[in-house]
């Protein structure tokens, strides 16, 4: 069974504690958290604190940081339901110091890499990680549409992960609708991440409650 992550990157504003109860409602299993520094990606999100977010809804929350450095920013995303915390390959020097300091929090570290980066980046970690992020879009822009080629990345990553029995999760980020969530679970993939395809719905609780039917 895979787990259902709705981004808060496409989230109402205005309605966004509604909305939140309503993905809750529909059995979301975790929150996904982007955070865009506009120096590493384009666009600047500043979503609610995630010590706001955790006192408000009981989901675990997993953190996506798209930020140059984010082993200087960790903290500020540390709350009592921050399950994990993932930076980019792409925008982190020392990747090791990184994935040991999330640890040292107690909380679970990922590593993401973008649709041109090949997962061959990701081995010299693959014991150190809880989760490995494949980009399904590049990173930025909500609405975007999938990439396919993200599915060959994955069925590498699980059978990489099957053949070694590395214990990381493999997370998919981007474009993720009720047409494509399945064949991306079949690929190995542990937890979809949907925002467009969540929170604009016109009946977000059964929206969820569809991902859900699909990837269980």
């Amino acid at each position: 069974m895979a787990r259902l992550a709705p981004s808060i990157l496409s989230a109402s504003e205005e309605k966004f504690d509604e909305q939140m109860k309503l993905i809750e409602a529909g059995g979301a299993d975790l929150i996904h958290y982007d955070v865009m520094d506009g120096v590493f990606v384009p666009a600047t999100v500043n979503p609610i604190p995630v010590k706001e977010l955790s006192k408000k809804f009981k989901l675990p929350i997993d953190v996506h940081l798209m930020v140059q450095e984010a082993g200087d920013v960790i903290e500020q995303y540390l709350s009592e339901n921050t399950k994990y915390i993932t930076v980019h390959q792409e925008a982190c020097k020392d990747l090791k110091a990184v994935i040991d300091k999330i640890h040292g929090f107690g909380v679970k570290a990922g590593l993401a890499i973008n649709p041109d980066t090949p997962i061959s980046v990701l081995k010299p970690y693959f014991k150190d990680i809880d989760l490995a992020l494949v980009m399904s879009v590049f990173p930025g822009k909500a609405g975007q549409k999938f990439i396919p080629s993200a599915l060959i990345k994955v069925c590498e990553l699980d059978e990489l992960r099957r053949a070694n029995n590395y214990a990381f999760r493999i997370e998919v980020d981007g474009g993720i609708n009720l047409d494509n969530c399945e064949m991306t679970k079949k690929s190995g993939a542990d937890i979809l991440v949907a925002g467009s395809a969540c929170f604009g719905a016109e009946d977000i609780k059964k929206r969820c409650e569809d991902f859900k039917k699909i990837i269980k």
